[in-house]
């Protein structure tokens, strides 16, 4: 018989136990702590003994999430502050990632019915932000979701569903606008030469 956080993981309903309850505590203390740190060092360090895989990025805190031990980040990502991740399954960012301030990434789901609903059953699926995403602040990615390699969410979206690679999306829910094409290359590697030049 599968256990209940064997069952969180697989994406089964499952009850927090006394097991799951005892590895949150540990991570909220944990938490405690890194959110009082000052120092980028530091701060890695203790990511690096909360996550699953943290690479050479940077998060500023203060940053919440339910295990810690479910996340996976990448090299060169950026997470700004007040940012929320529930890891009740994998959470799986890549590299050049980008996440702006007070965003929300929530790997769990309820019930549909409220009787069932009240009955402390729940699910969680996995979400995966591939590599060179840029997303805004304020923005909240659901369970279920993979966001493509080098798009953009745009600011206060509710990503319900996925999202292709190399494209521009938002809204509420979020929707794609359009592709990122050459002309967007063109443009910003102009101002980027420009910049490179100018030092």
């Amino acid at each position: 018989m599968k256990s209940q956080k064997q069952r969180m993981l697989a994406g089964d309903l499952y009850r927090v136990d006394p097991s799951l309850d005892r590895e949150m505590n540990k991570c909220f203390k944990k938490l405690k702590s890194i959110n009082k740190m000052t120092e980028k060092d530091e701060i890695a360090r203790a990511f690096r003994d909360l996550f699953k895989n943290f690479g050479k990025s940077t998060i500023i805190p203060p940053f919440f999430c339910d295990y810690g031990s479910n996340i996976s980040i990448g090299d060169r990502t950026f997470i700004n502050y007040n940012n929320s991740i529930i890891d009740v399954n994998q959470v799986i960012i890549g590299n050049d990632v980008l996440i702006g301030p007070s965003c929300g990434i929530y790997t769990a789901g309820h019930p549909i019915d409220p009787l069932v609903r009240s009955s402390g059953l729940e699910f969680g699926k996995e979400i995966i932000i591939e590599d060179r995403v840029w997303i805004g602040g304020s923005s909240v990615i659901l369970g279920g979701v993979r966001i493509g390699e080098g798009s953009i969410i745009g600011a206060g979206s509710v990503v319900t569903k996925n999202i292709p690679k190399n494209v521009i999306a938002y809204g509420n829910p979020c929707r794609v606008i359009r592709e990122i094409n050459q002309e967007d290359r063109d443009y910003w590697q102009k101002l980027k030469d420009q910049y490179d030049n100018s030092l």
